[in-house]
């Protein structure tokens, strides 16, 4: 039996495979294509392929599907469907038992997420209205200064005087970015300045919420390693290491809830 999550996020479609012992067999992150079920099926048959199976209507009848992202609800074949919200904890907290406090930064919305000893959900903010500090916030600023994700990451790390950006609406900080460039401001303070400015507004979330160790990053966002150093300068505390890919946790807590359904847990 393979118990599988489906993360079907906005930008991207992840997938987990687990055994019956919950060990991770294949997993795939792919680009979100045109509709949740197209998606869900590339990164089925990716992370199926991860494992060198060859996904046939046999396998298919072997399997326990739980959906979660903004997708979740528009898809066939899925046993249960649950928010990513419990589905992040869910991942973070068998991945990391410490886990109190999860950051999870997507293409589209951040959430800070509280969770108990048992990995339950006390509370959580969401920012799913606007862009500012999500992965779109990212790839616009990008886009302005003309490099790609990778180096505007890179660049931030370089920077030893960073530029305060004050406004987090994407529409005015792209403006207040091209009068920096414009002013002739090195290309590392100006991409610094960005990943302080999300780390200021999920530091504002985190305050509502209130910051308990040990806390997590996860999302996309998760492997920036500029946007981590930011986070931890403005919290005053180190981002524990999950030690798998942060950006499935979403689907690796679907797949442990595919599990537990399966089991009567």
């Amino acid at each position: 039996m393979y118990f599988i999550g489906c993360d079907l996020g906005s930008t991207t479609g992840k997938v987990v495979i687990l055994d019956e012992e919950k060990r991770i067999l294949g997993q795939s992150i792919v680009r979100s294509a045109r509709g949740p079920q197209r998606t869900l099926e590339h990164a089925l048959s990716e992370a199926f392929k991860s494992m060198n199976v060859e996904l046939t209507d046999a396998v298919l009848q072997q399997c326990r599907f739980v959906s979660t992202g903004y997708g979740r609800s528009n898809v066939e074949g899925i046993d249960d469907e649950i928010s990513e919200i419990s589905c992040h904890a869910k991942g973070a907290c068998y991945l990391h038992p410490q886990t109190r406090t999860i950051i999870d930064i997507g293409g589209q919305d951040c959430k800070v997420i509280s969770v108990d000893d048992t990995g339950r959900v006390l509370e959580f903010q969401m920012n799913d209205k606007c862009s500012a500090g999500t992965g779109r916030f990212f790839e616009v600023m990008a886009r302005v200064l003309d490099v790609n994700l990778d180096e505007l990451a890179s660049e931030a790390l370089k920077s030893n005087s960073p530029r305060q950006i004050s406004k987090q609406c994407s529409v005015f900080a792209e403006s207040e970015v091209i009068t920096l460039i414009n002013n002739n401001v090195p290309l590392a303070d100006i991409a610094a300045g960005i990943h302080e400015s999300i780390a200021r507004r999920i530091h504002g979330m985190a305050f509502k919420v209130g910051i308990e160790e040990d806390v997590v990053l996860t999302g996309g966002c998760a492997n920036n390693e500029a946007l981590r150093k930011a986070l931890q300068k403005r919290l005053r505390l180190s981002l524990a290491q999950l030690p798998e890919n942060p950006q499935v946790m979403g689907a690796l807590g679907a797949a442990l809830f595919a599990w537990e359904h399966a089991k009567g847990e």
